[in-house]
């Protein structure tokens, strides 16, 4: 039975190699769900893996699989003048995070806000979305040390504070993500998932540089103090809440209410005046080109949650509908039959 050794790739026939011969061809496999297509159509390098046949001291080659480029980092990203897109996760499936990976969106929020999870059930979507290289922003229930903690020690490429009103609140909100000196982060570095359970040595040095810092306004009060919430040294990026904001001014109903859409206006044009990116939900009367065209450089889309049940809804609607009109075989008379199953 042939070994290893003596395997070639159809494709490539000179890559078969015995084992007195040192292997240095690489086969670089681009997974699909890698591709990640920004809202402002400009590609990025796309990360790829890389299986080689190293040398060994024994007689059979050991094959490694390591990451031959890490994909850009969030911050990285936006800097670079992209737009992203990315969804919200309230469901805590790692199934559905797993799947939002695949689809290609540029970075989920896992909800601990209003998603019925904690620490424990944010941590198996963090790990769901790292499975397919899709960056994890943790959305916390409060802005509070203990909270950011906890979140900050799992290792996530952002992190959200909610209903922040203040530059003041919003320093602290900084300093929760900082180690001492800078700030007031309690250290567990040598041995917490953020730093790979202390064996990235180098995490200490770039931790800050790679964590995308996000505060919340979505208050009047808030709105007011905008500009000088995004000038705050560390704060990256400011997310616009149109729904609590709709709510402090009366009108939680009409969240696309006239006066709600001039606060909006009023906020969006403070924040990028301080200097933070802008982040925002696409409404429906408030579409994502729409945010883009406005110097939104992260819009997420959706929610998992809603997703299922817009879906679900309609499944059920067609289902009724078509008792009403008859039955399968009479509605189908006259189509070429070449609908795909739901599974497909």
């Amino acid at each position: 039975m042939p070994t290893l050794t003596h395997l070639a790739i159809s494709a490539t026939p000179s890559l078969a190699f015995s084992s007195n011969q040192r292997c240095t061809a690489k086969l670089q496999i681009l997974p699909f769900n890698l591709i990640k297509s920004p809202l402002n159509f400009n590609p990025t390098q796309t990360p790829k893996l890389s299986i080689k046949a190293k040398s060994s001291s024994s007689s059979n080659p050991s094959i490694g699989i390591g990451a031959s480029s890490a994909p850009d980092s969030l911050k990285l990203r936006l800097k670079n003048g992209e737009t992203l897109y990315g969804i919200f996760l309230l469901s805590f499936s790692p199934t559905i995070a797993e799947i939002a990976g695949l689809a290609g969106y540029d970075f989920a929020v896992v909800d601990m806000e209003h998603g019925p999870g904690g620490i424990t059930d944010a941590l198996h979507c963090l790990r769901a979305l790292s499975a397919t290289r899709t960056p994890a922003i943790l959305r916390l229930p409060e802005s509070s040390p203990t909270w950011a903690k906890k979140a900050l020690d799992l290792g996530p490429q952002g992190i959200m504070f909610p209903m922040i009103e203040s530059p003041k609140m919003a320093r602290k909100a900084v300093s929760y993500c900082r180690f001492p000196p800078e700030g007031i982060r309690g250290s567990a570095h040598t041995v917490v998932r953020a730093s790979d359970y202390g064996i990235d040595e180098g995490y200490l040095s770039n931790y800050a540089e790679e964590l995308l810092i996000m505060c919340q306004v979505e208050s009047e009060e808030g709105v007011h103090k905008a500009e000088e919430i995004s000038a705050v040294d560390g704060v990256d990026c400011v997310q616009m809440g149109p729904l609590d904001l709709s709510a402090s001014m009366g009108y939680l109903w009409d969240p696309g209410h006239k006066k709600v859409r001039e606060m909006m206006r009023v906020c969006e044009k403070g924040v990028l005046k301080g200097g933070a990116y802008l982040a925002g939900f696409a409404m429906p009367h408030d579409g994502p080109i729409d945010l883009k065209t406005r110097g939104y450089h992260m819009v997420s889309g959706t929610v998992d949650v809603g997703l299922f049940r817009s879906a679900a809804v309609d499944d059920v609607r067609k289902f009724k509908m078509s008792l009403i009109q008859g039955s399968d075989d009479e509605a189908e008379d006259g189509k070429d039959g070449d609908e795909k199953y739901w599974s497909e």
